[in-house]
């Protein structure tokens, strides 16, 4: 039989300190799992494109990072104040070349947002340059802010 020392604890430290530690560490993991790699608290799936919402007084704007894709492969479609764009990136085709690292997202995906205003669907129009999508929605006259002028009574 080996004799083990005493060991004493230090002033302000417990033997539960440990558990209390990785029980702190798992309820922050737990309560955020992806911490740095989600955008605005919101998951999302690998290769969908990054979007903004923007809005003026008469329209809201969409703009998509679409880095790499062709025109012809974006697909946009509105239902039900709801915007959806589906994307297809195509492969290299480069057969002699074995890849060492890819982190790259090549396949089909789609992105559907919820628009927080009525648009009128038969004025949408969506440009593409340089890998960036703006699809430009314009707002229903319900939907723009008026001016209300005070009358005296």
């Amino acid at each position: 039989m080996n004799i083990i020392r005493y060991q004493t604890l230090e002033p302000g430290w417990t033997v539960f300190d440990p558990i209390v530690g990785l029980h702190r560490e798992l309820c922050r993991c737990l309560a955020n799992p992806f911490v740095g790699f989600h955008r605005q608290s919101e998951i999302i799936p690998e290769g969908t494109p990054a979007m903004d919402v923007l809005e003026d007084k008469k329209n809201l704007y969409v703009v998509a990072e679409l880095p790499g894709v062709k025109k012809e492969d974006i697909a946009i479609s509105l239902e039900d104040d709801v915007l959806a764009i589906a994307v297809e990136r195509h492969e290299n085709d480069r057969k002699e070349e074995q890849a060492l690292r890819t982190e790259r997202f090549f396949g089909r995906s789609e992105r559907s947002i919820t628009l927080p205003k009525p648009v009128a669907a038969d004025r949408v129009s969506a440009t593409y340059k340089d890998g960036v999508l703006t699809v430009t929605l314009p707002k229903t006259e319900e939907a723009q802010p008026r001016q209300i002028q005070v009358v005296t009574a």
